[in-house]
């Protein structure tokens, strides 16, 4: 019997960017030694799982996540799972944007030379069409605000209601479908902890 899809969205460590505030889409950041120290963690929560897909956004900061937790070797990059391209606002902290634009929010407002709302959502709903069509356990290493339209979108929200699901570095969620409703897509678990148990999800 064909195992059912569940898919396991694992955000990368902590960056320089991540702790300052700052928006980091194609910027190509290193993690900090914490944040390998946190990658590292992700390892014991994973392991014994038999993956049938591992796929990583191309930035360094997921790359290096999914080496540091043990599936390095099975990984494939999509640039699918790249973090929302903040265009002319990378780099900077909302603060500083709102200087510019002091209505901006990046849910209803998008990023000049940079990705709009519908575009980010778009792209999520690409990437669900080549996931509903695998089977077993799916990892993927992104980033926060990509996780989180993906997280609105996997259970057919507006790509806005991706606001509300919060997504710490190096946590772990898992998206999948109602025992009872097999058609219906489900958020089993989301922004867990290492340290937290997978195996009874």
């Amino acid at each position: 019997m064909t195992a059912p899809l569940q898919v396991y969205f694992i955000r990368h460590g902590e960056t320089a960017w991540s702790l300052s505030g700052q928006h980091t889409g194609r910027t190509d950041l290193p993690l900090t030694p914490h944040g390998e120290a946190m990658a590292r963690a992700l390892a014991p929560a994973l392991q014994g799982i038999a993956f049938s897909r591992v796929l990583t956004s191309p930035r360094l900061r997921a790359r290096a996540t999914c080496e540091l937790a043990g599936l390095g070797i099975l990984a494939q990059t999509d640039a699918r799972l790249a973090e929302w391209d903040y265009g002319d606002y990378e780099g900077l902290r909302t603060a500083e944007i709102r200087q510019r634009h002091p209505a901006w929010d990046v849910w209803e407002n998008g990023c000049p030379g940079g990705e709009m709302p519908a575009q980010a959502s778009a792209r999520a709903d690409q990437l669900i069409a080549t996931l509903v069509a695998l089977t077993g356990h799916v990892a993927l290493f992104s980033h926060g605000q990509f996780g989180r339209v993906l997280a609105a979108r996997w259970i057919g929200l507006p790509v806005a209601q991706g606001q509300h699901f919060a997504i710490a570095p190096a946590s772990i969620g898992m998206l999948g479908f109602d025992v009872d409703h097999p058609q219906r897509r489900v958020i089993t678990l989301w922004n867990a902890s290492a340290s937290g148990s997978l195996r009874a999800r």
